[in-house]
């Protein structure tokens, strides 16, 4: 299994913060993700062994079979079929990674490319309002929900609304996961508590697709119009395959960074 955790989106990490609204002074522990990580759960061996049944299809096409399949060969053949267009080749392989903790939010956009299959930590599931042990929490200061916040952001400003209180980002979240706790202490199911827990929830995923799909996921993720969160994650996730799979990956090239330091990237062509 290769493991990548690559460059983080600074985020914060533990933010100590208390409520000054004539309530006692109290010090809450929020857990905001630092970073996210990936695994590829496909062997590195099985990786580079998919390319040689590659380039067995594709000469299956044109019966231009000679000779011995190697690594090098089935490099050379897919990298021409690439800059050839002729991706269909290039759909006899799987490769499954699992992306840890990212947002709902993040999901939500992965499971939209059609042509993969996805398994998602589940919130009727998971119950957050038990600890380690099984046991439901009683302490409503205790905190274990992890949420994913825009690393460009002062996750502690206050903002006003329009009735004049002011909340921060953190205290909103504090304030749904001590909601979605006490639900549960008054009786209510994982699936019915969970309708108060915002898109910025950590989940885990697994997501299985082809070479060609996964190529197609960068091309559409990494844009400098893709959402910050996905277009982080997944540039990890290029540089990894990037070194494994150049044949197949090796046409994306970063393209510089946006206003807030992360980077974006482009498809460019073969000579």
């Amino acid at each position: 299994m290769i493991k990548g955790r690559g460059r983080p989106l600074k985020t914060f990490y533990n933010i100590f913060f208390h409520f000054k609204r004539g309530l006692p002074p109290l010090f809450l522990n929020m857990q905001l993700i630092k970073s996210p990580s990936h695994l590829i759960l496909t062997p590195k061996e099985e990786l580079e062994n998919q390319l040689l049944r590659m380039e067995k299809a594709g000469r299956t096409c044109y019966q231009s079979e000679k000779g011995e399949v190697t690594k090098e060969t089935a490099e050379k053949f897919i990298a021409r079929l690439i800059k050839l267009g002729h991706e269909s080749v290039i759909e006899h392989s799987q490769m499954t990674v699992k992306f840890f903790d990212c947002s709902r939010g993040f999901t939500h956009e992965m499971v939209r490319h059609r042509l993969a299959s996805f398994s998602q930590e589940s919130t009727r599931y998971v119950d957050y309002a038990k600890d380690a042990k099984g046991e439901a929490e009683v302490n409503l200061n205790k905190f274990q929900i992890k949420f994913v916040a825009p690393p460009h952001t002062n996750n502690e400003e206050p903002i006003l609304l329009e009735d004049g209180r002011k909340f921060s980002f953190a205290e909103m979240l504090t304030e749904c996961e001590k909601f979605y706790r006490a639900l549960r202490i008054a009786g209510w199911l994982p699936e019915d508590a969970r309708q108060i827990l915002p898109t910025a929830v950590k989940a885990d995923i697994v997501v299985s697709a082809n070479f060609r799909e996964w190529r197609h996921i960068f091309k559409m993720r990494l844009t400098l119009a893709a959402h910050w969160e996905i277009r982080g994650i997944l540039g990890n996730l290029l540089d990894e395959v990037q070194q494994v799979l150049p044949a197949v990956f090796g046409d994306f090239a970063e393209a510089g960074q946006d206003k807030n330091g992360l980077r974006y990237f482009k498809q460019v062509k073969a000579e």
